[in-house]
């Protein structure tokens, strides 16, 4: 199926008429390797000119073969280039929640940078990173740019526009490092609320799409763990183990009171178009509740 010129919208309108769910929508990303690039950024930052193609592709390379996701990252309103070149090496797997940022002379040296984060200087700040990719989706540029602005007056030090996330129809979208934390539509609340929420150890369930270290079935199972429970602490109902099951999943996680079994039901959405750009229907995986039930 294709769409017609005069149906055109932009995607994130598309997805706020249809109230696309964010439940269980968290791409993986364990461990991530954060590389400013202050100037303009292509569709795919780190491959496309302005920036070093070839250097890009090694770069990229390195990065995924390591087992990480490279992210471009840039001060918001800044386009001069820095002297130095800073990266910074993220882990976000859970209780091994860590930040390292350090510098090399040029571009060119990251290639050198060892991929373990046994360099550079740890620290203990959130960072908060906010896609205003406007090259791979202009809703990302519109309403990002609205969350960062909001976010650099309240927290300049920890906040940063990033290349692309995946999501785009969630637009303004972002995500909370050391821990992963995604969110959508955050244009749409208080992203000032995300952060404060994060200094108190807690998420935001209406903006939260789940978290980049773990699994789509568990992000799920947890949204209705705390839709029904209420607690919103970040590392409430910890993952046991999930299985396939009929046409979804059971997923068992950790809580104060005892385990909870969490059943899933997997569907797919009506067909659907999931970024600005694209031409044919697609249809998205979605998650609906079955039960929840203690087994402690």
């Amino acid at each position: 199926m294709t769409l017609a010129v005069e149906q055109w919208a932009p995607c994130s309108d598309r997805a706020r008429e249809r109230s696309d769910p964010l439940v269980g929508t968290g791409p993986r990303g364990l461990r991530w390797f954060l590389i400013e690039v202050a100037g303009s950024w292509g569709q795919n930052a780190l491959l496309d000119a302005p920036f070093d193609r070839e250097l890009g592709r090694a770069l990229v390379r390195r990065i995924e073969g390591a087992g990480m996701r490279p992210l471009a990252i840039r001060r918001t309103g800044r386009r001069a280039a820095p002297k130095a070149q800073r990266w910074a090496i993220v882990d976000s797997r859970p209780g091994r929640e860590r930040v390292v940022w350090g510098e090399v002379p040029d571009a060119a040296a990251l290639i050198d940078v060892p991929l373990d984060g046994s360099t550079g200087t740890p620290s203990s700040q959130p960072v908060y990173c906010v896609c205003t990719h406007a090259r791979h989706d202009r809703c990302c540029a519109v309403r990002g740019r609205r969350v960062v602005a909001a976010l650099a007056e309240s927290r300049p030090d920890e906040t940063w526009e990033c290349s692309h996330l995946g999501g785009d129809r969630f637009a303004g979208t972002m995500v909370v490092f050391p821990h992963g934390l995604y969110y959508g539509y955050a244009d749409d609340g208080d992203p000032v609320r995300i952060a404060d929420a994060f200094d108190a150890g807690r998420i935001v369930p209406d903006r939260y799409r789940g978290r980049s270290s773990l699994t789509h079935p568990v992000q799920a199972a947890q949204h209705f763990a705390r839709e029904a429970l209420g607690d919103e602490r970040i590392d409430s109902y910890a993952p046991i183990a999930e299985e396939a099951a009929d046409t979804g999943w059971r997923v068992r996680l950790g809580d104060d009171r005892g385990d909870l079994v969490v059943e899933l039901e997997e569907t797919r959405s009506e067909p659907l178009l999931s970024t600005c750009a694209a031409t044919r229907f697609v249809q998205v995986r979605q998650y609906a509740l079955r039960s929840i039930a203690s087994n402690g």
